[in-house]
């Protein structure tokens, strides 16, 4: 019996599809789609690709896709379900450790290769409507071009428009990841051989009753992770509201007034006022 397939947008399944020796294709065609490269990739040597029972129990491992390219780029490859306000500062630590990790005790820096860290977001974040944006490192006023040693890309899946070219690959790719059951990517994998492979590896993890155990452990821990942290952005937006509250009150602000600026109830504003004047006495 076919049974419902996998989302590919958690981590275990990402890895398992893209970061997987045995499907190289798929990896190296997502990769060109991307980077658009003067000299496709041809190759890729994936690594760390273990997948240890203790990183898929642990909330706070980040299950990466590592290659480096038959071009000499280095790359690591996150793909994240919530926001969780830290994605710039993360991918830069992540490059720096990336570009660091290259260079051993008295090498020359000149062995050091191009680095690219691409970060997947199933959410919006940068402040524009693009769906995928690749950063370099440029002068301000002449635009010029350091280095290209450093490059970080975002593709936000929620931006991809309905009407988007499905011909360019990176939009292929991205609503595979979208909803890979979708009439879109059928017709997708009739064409493109890449999607294809992809598709039928997703639907063979989908059909295997231990990856879909581990899938549905790793699931669960992702949206226990992401309860966590919208109930520390819920407390830290209540207490803000409480501040806000008692320094309307301390201003001697009506409670009308109070109610209508923080939409706290009267009951709940009272009892503050009460701790305020208890606190004077």
């Amino acid at each position: 019996m076919i049974k419902g397939l996998l989302d590919p947008k958690i981590d275990f399944v990402f890895k398992n599809i893209f970061g997987s020796t045995k499907h190289p294709k798929i990896l190296i065609s997502f990769l060109n789609a991307i980077l658009k490269p003067k000299y496709l990739i041809t190759n890729v040597d994936i690594q760390n690709t273990d997948l240890e029972k203790h990183f898929v129990e642990d909330k706070f491992s980040r299950l990466h896709v590592k290659a480096k390219t038959s071009n000499g780029d280095v790359i690591n490859i996150e793909i994240q379900l919530k926001n969780e306000y830290n994605m710039i500062k993360r991918s830069l630590y992540y490059w720096s450790k990336l570009y660091e990790e290259q260079l051993g005790e008295g090498d020359d820096y000149s062995i050091l290769s191009r680095t690219i860290c691409i970060n997947i977001l199933n959410f919006k974040y940068l402040k524009n409507d693009r769906f995928h944006n690749g950063y370099i490192l440029k002068e301000k006023e002449t635009n010029e071009e350091l280095t290209d040693v450093m490059e970080i890309h975002f593709i936000e899946i929620p931006k991809l428009k309905e009407n988007s070219d499905e011909k360019d690959m990176l939009v292929a790719w991205t609503e595979f990841l979208k909803n890979p059951e979708s009439e879109k990517v059928r017709k997708l994998e009739m064409s493109i051989e890449e999607i294809k492979e992809a598709k039928d590896e997703l639907v063979r993890i989908s059909n295997d009753d231990e990856q879909r155990m581990i899938y549905e452990m790793r699931a669960k821990i992702l949206k226990d992770k992401i309860s966590a942290l919208n109930k520390a952005k819920n407390d830290g937006m209540k207490q803000g509201i409480m501040e806000t509250a008692k320094n309307l009150l301390k201003l001697e602000m009506d409670i009308s007034i109070v109610k209508e600026a923080t939409k706290l109830s009267e009951e709940e504003i009272i009892n503050l006022k009460k701790i305020l004047e208890k606190g004077n006495n």
